[in-house]
């Protein structure tokens, strides 16, 4: 088991461990009840995740002494709303669930987001933790304390930044993760190599096969990297005032798509949409140069994942969510953009038009 720490501030005791392995559940009670005392567990997770590991997760906290109990959301992006929050925060008073508890997010980024947003605001705070149960949430979402929920609006639109006492990262959840899920990971995984590190992109580039047939030794070199670049970055701007910006890249535009397609598009593909947005802005402005901007669309398709919009999208719907984003600051948004695989950049200075001749350009 590989363990990473995130040093944050000492004061607020925000500082916490990173955990990635194979196989690690049985250890991972044990550290719970020996690190994270409280004297109830309650684990949130999603209707799939519950039929899959919510029993097991259960009894393994009972037979490490911990009482324990699960309260169970329906799956998918439409969860991650106000009306599920309440609902959520009535069955934990209805359990008893007081500032003793501590709350369990067993699941992806929906579950993760919103467990962290719901101990962040219930009783004026509750400790949780983090079990991802999916490659995206294991390397991206669950490491860093953005909480949040949808808005009609928008993606995240509601939140709060409220860390975790741990993350519990075991990649044996990965092999019944549906392969659509699993790609949505890969997109945060090539977005790790744009932003920082261009030996994890030529390795995407190299070893992208072998990724997708989830090879665990492999996986977890990948999601330790990603974890380490994430942790250096959340370190030095925890509440995303500069440098935590560049982790956006693609998600600014990539949350847009998703919110005008109504959530047909999945996470992944909207941001590995967008990651292409961006890189051909960045040529057009003159910053990266074209065959850089290729050489991401190409391991976004080896990926498995998205490099046209559809015809029939309203560039104009999209360009109305992008409005509303929440990084938006005196009417500019800052748009992440490259100068080369590995160097990012924010630019404030995007405007609409481009936007538009960009998505036209990408129209299938």
């Amino acid at each position: 088991m590989r363990t990473l720490k995130v040093n944050l501030d000492k004061k607020t005791l925000s500082s916490y461990e990173i955990r990635i392995g194979k196989g690690i559940l049985d250890r991972v009670m044990l550290l719970i009840a020996k690190n994270h005392k409280a004297v109830r567990y309650v684990i949130v997770t999603d209707n799939n995740v519950n039929r899959l590991y919510g029993q097991t997760m259960q009894d393994g906290m009972e037979r490490a002494g911990l009482k324990a109990s699960v309260i169970e959301i329906p799956a998918g992006e439409s969860s991650k709303n106000i009306s599920v929050v309440m609902d959520v925060a009535g069955r934990l008073l209805a359990q008893g669930a007081d500032r003793e508890t501590m709350l369990v997010a067993l699941g992806g980024g929906v579950v993760g987001d919103l467990t962290g947003f719901i101990a962040s605001v219930y009783m004026r705070s509750v400790p949780y933790v983090q079990v991802p149960t999916t490659l995206i949430g294991q390397l991206d979402s669950a490491i860093g304390g953005k909480t949040a929920v949808d808005l009609p609006q928008g993606k995240n639109l509601l939140g709060t930044f409220y860390q975790p006492r741990a993350v519990f990262a075991d990649v044996n959840f990965l092999d019944t993760l549906p392969d659509r899920e699993f790609c949505n990971g890969l997109a945060e995984m090539i977005k790790y190599g744009i932003i920082e590190d261009e030996n994890l992109f030529r390795r995407l580039e190299e070893d992208m096969d072998s990724v997708i047939s989830r090879d665990p030794a492999l996986l977890i070199k990948i999601i330790e990297t990603c974890c380490r670049i994430k942790k250096s970055i959340v370190e030095i701007d925890e509440r995303e005032h500069g440098l935590r910006r560049i982790l956006n890249f693609g998600h600014t535009l990539g949350h847009a798509l998703e919110a005008a397609s109504e959530y047909k598009l999945s996470h992944g593909e909207g941001v590995a949409l967008g990651m292409i947005a961006a890189a051909r802005l960045s040529t057009m402005m003159n910053y990266l140069p074209v065959e850089e901007s290729d050489r991401i669309k190409s391991v976004i398709a080896k990926a498995g994942l998205p490099t046209t919009i559809d015809a029939a999208f309203a560039a104009d719907e999209v360009i109305r969510r992008f409005r509303a984003d929440k990084k938006k600051k005196d009417d500019v948004i800052h748009f992440v953009l490259i100068k080369k695989i590995g160097m990012p950049f924010v630019n404030g200075s995007i405007n609409e038009q481009q936007i538009g001749d960009v998505l036209e350009e990408m129209k299938a």
